[in-house]
């Protein structure tokens, strides 16, 4: 069974190319998903993982499924819904950035309930990996990841918990209520900053992390992007992880890749402050290439740039 399980929603992303020379635009077929990019990477770095979701019965369904085979993470608790749609979203660009327009109303995994949580696996995992994206798609989800996270605490389970705040999803109160009750219930807080100064109202680094260890979670990596990542530990440690300079094209899935790196360090037996170490150069090397997927690097990799620090 996966020592690593990752519950949230994938979705199939269709990227807008530039338009061609008749004027249309192609869109490049692929993978999102902020806890699906988290098991990715985690597998990459040597992690077992397992999926935990819910996809339709469709083509979209069978590209993540094919994905996931190839990254070596486990689908023994992936539903397919024989009505309900894989979730999807376009990318399109102009003057401004990028834009996201998503179609996830009704989609397989907004249908996932308390029922259909696998417990026996999260029972037998040793970290289970939830974020406030797998809890604002739908009321019965937001219930399923609850219900996964008191499975797991009873069974001595570790749980990680990352923000990854989306208001286009739910109000700012139910947003920061929700979060703020599961991360209480956390053993990982990966917020990032800036989720974290929209949830709490506060600015500085410092109260922040203070803020979610006095929720109860005994250890929160607050993402600070370029600025590094700042640890702090309910036993007083704090200690400020500077970035690593590279050439960032894409920052895309940064701080998923953070999450199952530092996820897989840990299960690998490395204390919270070096698999943050890892984990932040981890995150550094997602950046130099587009997409969330394709860029999230190998140990090798990794290695070779916490060396050159």
């Amino acid at each position: 069974m996966p020592e690593l399980l990752c519950m949230g929603e994938p979705m199939l992303e269709l990227n807008a190319q530039p338009p061609g020379p008749d004027g249309r635009v192609l869109y490049l077929e692929g993978h999102g998903g902020d806890t699906s990019n988290a098991a990715i990477c985690a597998a990459r770095q040597g992690a077992s993982v397992g999926y935990v979701t819910a996809l339709g019965q469709d083509r979209p369904g069978d590209s993540f499924m094919r994905l996931w085979a190839a990254e070596g993470v486990d689908t023994a608790t992936v539903l397919r819904h024989p009505e309900a749609p894989t979730g999807l979203y376009l990318v399109t660009h102009d003057a401004r950035g990028h834009a996201f327009t998503f179609y996830r109303g009704n989609s397989a995994a907004s249908r996932y309930a308390v029922g259909d949580v696998p417990e026996a696996a999260i029972r037998a995992a040793r970290i289970l990996h939830v974020s406030g994206i797998s809890q604002a798609i739908s009321a019965s989800a937001c219930d399923a990841v609850f219900h996964a996270i008191a499975v797991a605490r009873a069974a001595g389970v570790r749980v990680s918990y990352d923000t990854n705040l989306r208001l286009s999803l739910w109000p700012p109160a139910r947003a920061a209520a929700v979060i703020h009750a599961a991360i209480a219930r956390a053993d990982f807080a990966l917020p990032s900053l800036d989720d974290a100064r929209a949830l709490t109202g506060l600015e500085q680094p410092e109260a922040i992390a203070e803020f979610y260890l006095r929720l109860g979670c005994p250890i929160v990596l607050l993402k600070q992007g370029k600025d590094g990542v700042l640890v702090a530990t309910a036993e007083g440690g704090r200690s400020l992880i500077p970035p690593h300079r590279v050439r960032a094209v894409d920052a895309t899935g940064a701080g998923d890749a953070f999450a199952g790196a530092f996820l897989a360090r840990v299960l690998a037996g490395d204390e919270p402050i070096a698999a943050a170490r890892y984990a932040n150069a981890c995150a550094a090397l997602s950046t130099t290439g587009y997409g969330a997927v394709a860029p999230l690097p190998r140990p090798e990799a990794v290695r070779a740039l916490m060396e050159q620090a």
